[in-house]
């Protein structure tokens, strides 16, 4: 089985989007009329998704996607708590129905709803409604809702541990994910969501999370962002700053996916990081959506990738299906009530 750790509802009915829009204008002036979100049908969703993620699921010979909500729009920047918690939870429940509607295909993960200044165990609320009653098995968190201006505390301050807390009593893994850029400096997929990456993986090397955490379970997306690359200085930080070797103080907890648009870049992580640390995945649809003009193939299909490594087939099957099992318990749960 292959299953894509990876996905976002990029494709959702227009109707999600003008609720949004309706929603920043009352809160950006009252007096503009309260949003409604217009009725959304099953086979509107369907058609969403079969004209678009399972279409390309299909053709790129994967089975099953963890699939979230569209990670730009979450937008935590924007609004305030309330409006938050509205937008985060209509998502939640969108991503639920496409999953109701596509069971064999799709398992879902949410999003939190994340404000500038207000404390993270307020989302916790959220993450338990979507773990209990919507059967989601992992969560994306943002660790910067200021859009790119990093005005909170880092993920290892204390501030961070209700949280986490929370995820090891659920057993769900949260996903590194910030969402839109307000910030002109960066450029939000091709700037903001690398730097984010990178940014974790080095708040976790100067702190002593895991030590406190044993049991979370991190996924850093998009190949770990600049880490694999420059793996050598963060071995040398961690020296320098009297810690542990990386394989004991950090990669224990700590996953990265294939969302890499390059087979130089695939080898790469592949050669640097643990095979137990890589989980497949596409980012579909996400940041890139074009066709490559040096391969012919989209850029996102990382199947292509993988498959042209040099791996045994248990390595494969481990990448493939293994390692995502292992780090999702509750989705290895879900596929074993099904026989698979």
């Amino acid at each position: 089985m292959i299953i894509d750790c990876h996905g976002h509802y990029t494709t959702a009915p227009k109707q999600l989007q003008d609720y949004r829009d309706a929603q920043i204008l009352n809160f950006d002036d009252p007096t503009k009329p309260l949003p409604v979100l217009k009725d959304i049908s099953d086979d509107q969703i369907r058609e969403t998704i079969e004209q678009n993620q399972l279409r390309a699921l299909k053709e790129r010979g994967a089975d099953m996607t963890i699939f979230s909500p569209k990670a730009s729009a979450m937008a935590h920047h924007i609004g305030d708590e309330a409006v938050s918690k509205i937008w985060t939870r209509l998502n939640n429940d969108m991503i639920h129905r496409v999953v109701s509607l596509f069971p064999d295909n799709f398992i879902g993960v949410c999003q939190l709803p994340q404000s500038v200044n207000v404390p993270i165990e307020n989302s916790i609320e959220e993450l338990e409604r979507c773990v209990n009653e919507l059967g989601v098995v992992g969560c994306n968190l943002n660790p910067d809702p200021s859009g790119g201006m990093w005005s909170g505390r880092p993920l290892t301050d204390k501030s961070w541990y209700p949280f986490f807390e929370k995820l090891v009593e659920l057993d769900v893994p949260a996903m590194i994910h910030v969402s839109g850029s307000c910030n002109p400096n960066f450029h939000a997929t091709g700037a903001h969501y690398i730097n984010a990456d990178t940014t974790a993986f080095m708040q976790f090397l100067q702190g002593d999370l895991f030590t406190d955490f044993p049991d979370l379970r991190i996924i850093i997306p998009h190949g770990g962002g600049a880490v694999p690359y420059h793996w050598g200085r963060y071995r040398g930080l961690a020296d320098m700053m009297e810690k542990p070797a990386l394989s004991e103080h950090v990669m224990k907890n700590v996953f990265f996916d294939t969302c890499v648009y390059h087979l130089p870049g695939i080898e790469l992580l592949f050669k640097v990081i643990d095979i137990d640390n890589i989980l497949f995945a596409s980012e579909m649809f996400g940041a890139v959506k074009g066709v490559d003009p040096e391969t012919g193939h989209n850029f996102d299909d990382t199947k292509r990738y993988v498959d042209a490594l040099p791996l045994s087939d248990a390595e494969r099957a481990q990448v493939y299906e293994g390692n995502v099992r292992r780090i999702y318990p509750r989705l290895d749960k879900s596929l074993k009530e099904r026989g698979l």
